[in-house]
C-alpha cells in the first residue's frame, strides 16, 4: 500500500504515552502459553471485553495504573503515521460518497490511538478489547499493538490488511452517521441473545462491505493499493471470520453464537462493496442471503 507522503488526519486523539490515571483491572496470574493466547486473540477480533473468560483460568485482581509515560518505540512511531493517513483517506472518501450518495455532510469520527490501557464511555479498552467503535463519543479507539497481534498471531500482516482494520472501525462510525447504528443497536436491546448475535453480525458485515467500497475508492482517488493489497485485506476477513477463530481456539464453530460473521461472509460482503461502491449494495439487513 503507497500511503508516505500524503496527509494526515487532524481527527487523532493520541494517549499514548500519556498518564491516563487508574483503572479497575486484572493482572495475569499463572497464565500463558496457547491458551492465554486464544482468548485474547479471539476477545481481541470479536471486539469483547475477554476479563471475565481470563478470570476463570487463573487471574488476579489488582489495579492497573496507567499514569506515567509509556515508551514509543520507533514502530509505533511509524505506526501512528500510518493510521493517520489512513484516516484522512477515509475522511476525502467518504465525504466525497456522502456528498454523492447520501446527499449531506459527512462528520469524520475521531480515532484515539492508545498503548496499554484507556477508558472510553462504552468501557475500558486494553489488549483484550481489541479496535472498536464507541458511538457514545463517535470515536474508534485502537491499540496499534494489535497490527502485530494480527501479523504474528493470526498470520494477517501487510499494510493493507492494517488498512482494513482501520476502514471497518469508520465503516462504524459511517453507520451511525447514517442512523443505521443506533437503530439495530434498540433492536438488540429488545431481543433473545441469539437474535442480537444475528443482527451484530449484519452490522458487521455491512462494515465489511463500507470497507470495500473505502478500498476501491481509495485506489481510484489516491492510487494506493499495490498488487497483493486486496489479497491481503481478503487474508484478513478471513482470518477474523468467527467460524476460523472458533476453530483455531480449539472449539466446533457455533453459528447461533457468531457476532461478526463467517470468513466466507466477511470476505464475500468485502469484495461486494469493492466490486459495488454503492451504500445500496451493501445493505445486510434486507439481504436474504448473508
Amino acid at each position: 500500500m503507497k500511503w508516505q507522503g500524503r496527509r494526515g488526519s487532524r481527527n487523532i486523539e493520541d494517549r499514548r504515552g500519556r498518564t491516563g490515571g487508574m483503572s479497575r483491572g486484572k493482572a495475569v496470574s499463572g497464565v500463558g502459553g496457547l491458551g492465554l493466547i486464544a482468548i485474547v486473540v479471539i476477545g481481541s477480533l470479536l471486539g469483547v471485553d475477554v476479563t471475565s473468560l481470563l478470570n476463570e483460568v487463573g487471574m488476579g485482581s489488582t489495579d492497573v495504573r496507567t499514569s506515567g509515560s509509556t515508551q514509543i518505540t520507533a514502530a509505533d512511531k511509524r505506526a501512528g503515521e500510518f493510521v493517520s493517513v489512513t484516516l484522512a483517506d477515509t475522511e476525502e472518501i467518504w465525504s466525497e460518497i456522502f456528498k454523492a450518495q447520501v446527499n449531506k455532510p459527512y462528520d469524520p469520527a475521531i480515532l484515539v490511538l492508545f498503548k496499554g490501557v484507556t477508558q472510553s464511555p462504552c468501557g475500558g479498552a486494553s489488549g483484550a478489547t481489541g479496535p472498536f467503535y464507541c458511538p457514545a463519543d463517535q470515536k474508534a479507539y485502537l491499540d496499534t499493538d494489535f497490527f502485530t497481534t494480527m501479523e504474528r498471531q493470526l498470520g494477517a500482516g501487510g499494510d493493507f490488511a492494517a488498512a482494513y482494520v482501520v476502514a471497518h472501525e469508520i465503516a462504524h462510525h459511517v453507520q451511525d452517521e447514517l442512523g443505521i447504528l443506533s437503530q439495530a443497536n434498540r433492536l438488540r436491546a429488545q431481543v433473545s441473545e441469539e437474535d442480537s448475535n444475528a443482527i451484530s453480525v449484519r452490522i458487521e458485515l455491512q462494515a465489511d462491505c463500507f470497507s470495500g467500497i473505502w478500498a476501491r475508492y481509495a485506489q481510484e482517488r489516491f492510487g494506493s493499493l499495490e498488487r497483493g493489497d486486496i489479497a491481503e485485506a481478503m487474508n484478513a476477513a478471513k482470518q477474523i471470520g468467527d467460524d476460523t477463530l472458533q476453530r483455531n481456539a480449539g472449539r466446533v464453530p457455533s453459528p447461533h453464537t457468531f457476532t461478526h460473521g463467517t470468513s466466507e461472509q466477511r470476505q464475500r460482503w468485502f469484495a461486494t462493496g469493492f466490486e459495488t461502491p454503492d451504500l445500496a449494495a451493501c445493505d445486510t439487513f434486507s439481504a436474504e442471503r448473508l
